[in-house]
């Protein structure tokens, strides 16, 4: 029988933050950290601080955990994680492996983080009893999830989403055979606040443009140009899904109005049957949600596809250590 203090724990690893939670057994969180990812200084550290956050949030639960959700970006593979730019040194990580080894954990289920969000939002949040739905994510980077069936599509090579890559028209040449992801990289919220610190000469972010574009021309025709270009493109995504609902999360809806709006106006012209267009429930913690219920589905014997492998749930607690495939793993940067 289970305890009524067991508990799970989730990660949410992202391109500039971490977000480590426990959650009780019915998905709601319980205790929360988020620290910088420091991507600069190569995935071993970047591991290393999660899991000591990790063990240190376990020790201050009474009851087992039970298990680990993880929500990473890119396509996670048995031995390695695809289509992952921002996090050097990622795409050499058997990050399930090497998960269950550094928590002391059998039941550790790891899934794509924009894929976890729309699961989230389709069991808790703003996509619940829509279907099809579609989740759009704008972020760091830029994805999305279709919802079909109750189910998050993941795609013959579990790259579904992956719209970052998209080409921008006929004159782009360089696609993901140069390591280019044209969309993500005009759109997304770090191409954002490159393309923004370019023209207006000091480093500022995607948020910072945003709120400079309210009183600045030049920020304000640079926002009014990437949303209308990400608008004909959620609107092309309309019209081959036929959603009932679209739901927008990511960094960027700290300035929802403005991006609603933009999206709003171009579904409506443009697709046969416009959604409804809403924000995301899980704006800011989507993929953390998202952690929490791939290990409860796990524990349940019923991994959602957006995981890996699972191995039999465990029967106590772990404490996070050091695995010794992170320790072996070279970290491509100078830092302690």
């Amino acid at each position: 029988m289970t305890a009524t203090r067991d508990f799970v724990l989730a990660i949410d690893v992202g391109g500039t933050k971490i977000a480590v939670a426990t959650a009780d057994l019915d998905g709601r969180p319980l205790e929360r950290r988020v620290l910088p990812t420091e991507a600069e200084r190569g995935a071993p550290l970047a591991l290393r601080r999660a899991l000591a956050e990790a063990a240190g949030l376990v020790s201050r639960r009474e009851g087992r955990c039970l298990g680990a959700g993880v929500a990473s970006p890119g396509v996670i593979r048995p031995d390695r994680v695809d289509l992952v730019p921002t996090l050097p040194g990622w795409e050499r990580l058997a990050l399930q492996d090497v998960l269950r080894e550094g928590l002391g954990l059998e039941c550790v289920a790891v899934g794509n983080d924009v894929k976890a969000a729309a699961e989230a939002e389709a069991r808790w949040g703003s996509l619940r009893g829509a279907d099809p739905a579609l989740f759009v994510s704008l972020g760091t980077g830029l994805a999305a999830a279709v919802v079909a069936g109750g189910r998050v599509m993941t795609g013959a090579h579990g790259a579904a989403g992956e719209v970052g890559y998209s080409l921008r028209g006929v004159g782009d040449d360089a696609g993901v055979a140069e390591g280019r992801a044209p969309l993500e990289e005009f759109a997304g919220g770090a191409g954002i606040g490159r393309r923004g610190s370019q023209l207006l000469g000091r480093t500022l972010s995607a948020a910072e443009v945003f709120a400079l574009a309210e009183k600045d021309a030049r920020a304000r025709e640079l926002v009014e140009e990437t949303l209308a270009e990400l608008a004909v493109h959620v609107a092309n995504w309309a019209v081959l899904v036929d959603p009932g609902r679209i739901a927008v999360g990511g960094g960027l809806m700290r300035s929802a109005d403005v991006v609603l709006g933009a999206l709003g106006s171009r579904l409506g012209r443009a697709v046969p049957f416009p959604p409804e267009l809403v924000a995301a429930r899980f704006v800011e913690d989507g993929a953390l949600r998202g952690a929490i219920a791939l290990v409860l589905d796990a524990l349940e014997g019923n991994p959602s596809p957006l995981a890996g492998e699972e191995a039999a749930p465990a029967a106590g607690g772990g404490v996070a250590r050091e695995g010794s495939e992170l320790s072996e793993l070279d970290d491509p940067s100078p830092g302690p």
